[in-house]
This record gives C-alpha cells, structure tokens and sequence, in this order.
C-alpha cells in the first residue's frame, strides 16, 4: 500500500469499528465535537497532524496508520458469518474491522516470508443436499484425508491448505466464526470465547464450507448456512464411516446406557452428540420421532443450552501457521511480532488483538538486528 498526505477517512471508520466506539464516544476522547468525527470520515474535513496523533493514540494505532492507502471498503458482503441473531451493528462492524486487518496482517506475512499457497478445493454452488455430500467427500479427498476416518485436527487440514485461521476474542459471544476467500487466500477466524472444542471444529469446518462452495456467492442468507451446516456435518462426519459405526438406538434415546457409545463415538469423531444425532437424522438412520426424543433427553441434561459434559470434550484446536509464522520471523529474519506491528503502523496491542497470538518479549540486544519491512512492499 502507498502512503498518502491525505488522512484516510475509511481507515479512520476502521479503527473506530474495530474498538466498538460510536462518533460521540470518539469524539469525547480526542476533545471534539460528535459533528467533527462525523465530518472527518465523509472526508469534508482533514485533521491537523496534532489531532491525528490524538485519534491514533485513542484508537490504539501509529498516526502512519491513518495515511497509507485507503483499503477496500469492509462489507459484510464480503464475508461469511456463523452469527447468533441477537449479534448487535456494532459487533458486526467490529469483527468486519478485525477481519480487515487481519487481510492486512496476512498479506504483509505472504510479502516477508511467503505463506504455503492457498490449494483449497472448490466447487460450484451446489443445488441439493447430495451435491454438498459428493462436494464434501471431494474436499477430503483433496486434502488427504480419506472418506471414512476422523479429521484428527481440523485447522491443521485447512492450513496445510493454505487458509489462515486465527483464534481471536472480543465477539461478545455473539459471532461464532467469519472467513472470507481473500483473492487467492482464503481466511478464517474463529472464535476464542467457546469453551468447547467440539463446537470450534464444527465452526471451522462450517467456514471451509463456505470457501468450498460459495466463492463469489453472497453468503449470510438462511440458505448458505444451511448449506455450510450440511457441508460441516459431512466433511467431520463422512457417511461412510458415519454409517458404520453409529450405535443404533436399539435401547432407545431416552436410556443412559445408550449415552454411553454415542458419547464413545464423539471421542472417536471428536464433535457434540447433538451434530452426532443430527447427522443420524440426516442419513435417515433414525427416524423423526427418534430425533425429537433424542433432542428432549438432552435438553433435560441441560446439554443444549449449557454444554455437553467436559469429560466428553476433545482436546481443543489451536491455529498452528499463525505462530510458526511469527516463530520463524524472528530466528530467520530478526523480526519480531513488535516489529510487525510498527510495519502496519499498529500499536502491539492491536497486533495481539487481530492475530490472537501473545507478543512475546523482545530478544536479548545480541540478537540480530530486526529488519523493518514496509507494508508498501506488498504484490499486486
């Protein structure tokens, strides 16, 4: 990106966004009038070098920040959201600001120490539930990872594909998870506010499902997740393997003693026993009455609204590229996670904010000197 004299009002609407602050709130921090912020990002006004320091320290940003070439417009068209209804404006425009400079994080990282390149598998929107299965067999496939055993480690497959996944907070418990496919790389965030493992694997691989199946496709309708929704249920449970080895419910649903395998089949499969029943559901190997007595039992364990038993959660994922990443910046390069952070003009805490990852302590004043990159040097 190239720098600019003129302050970037978009970026200023960014960095407002992605610290959740209205106008007035802005506005109080800098010592201006609400009419004044508003002015500044219709861009009818330019602020002096003193009150765009102001912002920046408000905002938590390097003034730098505010006069590099403006990026695109964040829109909520342009990305993938696994939402709760209740999801406010505001925290939608936040997670949208995070995800756009998260582009800008991976873009500045494919420039300095070039990414592994992007070769997920897509396919054309699918018209029905046995294209999305043929579509999600086909994905595993590519990736290697066969049609009838467990996704060990769900990131990881999708890394080693070239998406970029980060593990971020700050949702509110609101947004589950977001992606978008970024020109040649796709990205995902998920969120680091669920304390259950097996419902991050579903998220992440509902999100493939988008980068799988809905490139160039406006996502967020009840139809796309829906189609993701199917799209997770077959990649983590392919029903070859599914068909195999779902215990049937001889015993019947409402039986602890049934609990027993299906919760041994979650161990093996690593995802809730509600995505376990609903993919039965699904395959047609039980029928309506078994799924409604099945959702009955677990809504009186209190399993639907507060969790299924910790003993019964896998071990949780953790996004591996993003560390490495860094970790091989600084023995390689001798730059740090601080020096990146001062490349994209952000304060470090933005940095930690955007990547979900620790800023690990400067090294020792032997160590080699850390070599700045501009972001400017980024590939069309």
């Amino acid at each position: 990106m190239k720098s600019s004299d003129l302050f970037s009002r978009t970026r200023l609407h960014l960095a407002r966004a992605f610290n959740e602050f209205t106008q007035a709130e802005l506005a109080e921090k800098i010592g201006v009038k609400q009419p004044y912020v508003g002015l500044l990002e219709t861009g009818r006004k330019q602020p002096s070098q003193m009150l765009a320091g102001a912002i920046a320290d408000a905002l938590g940003f390097e003034v730098g920040f505010f006069y590099e070439e403006t990026p695109d417009e964040f829109r909520a068209t342009d990305w993938s959201f696994r939402r709760y209804q209740s999801a406010t404006a505001a925290t939608m425009n936040r997670v949208l600001a995070q995800g756009t400079l998260f582009l800008m994080l991976v873009g500045y990282l494919d420039v300095v120490l070039r990414l592994p390149k992007d070769t997920m598998p897509t396919i054309p929107r699918p018209t029905s539930r046995e294209e999305i299965e043929r579509g999600s067999d086909h994905c595993r496939m590519q990736l290697g990872l066969g049609l009838d055993v467990p996704v060990n480690h769900v990131i990881r497959a999708f890394e080693r594909a070239g998406v970029v996944v980060a593990a971020v907070n700050g949702t509110s418990g609101k947004i589950d998870a977001v992606s978008r496919a970024a020109g040649q790389r796709g990205v995902i965030l998920v969120s680091d506010d669920k304390g259950s493992a097996s419902r991050r694997r579903y998220d992440v691989g509902h999100e493939g499902g988008h980068l799988v199946m809905h490139v160039g496709v406006e996502t967020g309708t009840p139809e796309t997740e829906s189609e993701a929704n199917v799209f997770a249920s077959a990649f983590l449970l392919p029903r070859r393997g599914f068909i195999r080895e779902f215990p049937r419910p001889s015993r019947g649903f409402w039986k602890r003693s049934y609990w027993k395998d299906l919760f041994d089949m979650k161990k093996r499969w690593r995802v809730s026993a509600a995505a376990i029943v609903r993919r039965a559901f699904d395959l047609k190997m039980i029928d309506a009455a078994d799924y409604q007595r099945a959702y009955k039992f677990m809504s009186a364990q209190g399993w639907l609204k507060n969790g299924e038993p910790p003993a019964t959660e896998p071990e949780m994922e953790g996004p591996e590229m993003l560390p490495r990443t860094f970790s091989l910046l600084a023995s390689r390069l001798g730059i740090s996670q601080r020096d990146v952070a001062e490349s994209l003009h952000w304060k470090p805490s933005v940095l930690e904010k955007v990547s979900g990852i620790p800023i690990v302590e400067a090294a020792p004043v032997d160590a080699p000197r850390a070599k700045i990159i501009p972001i400017s040097l980024s590939r069309g």
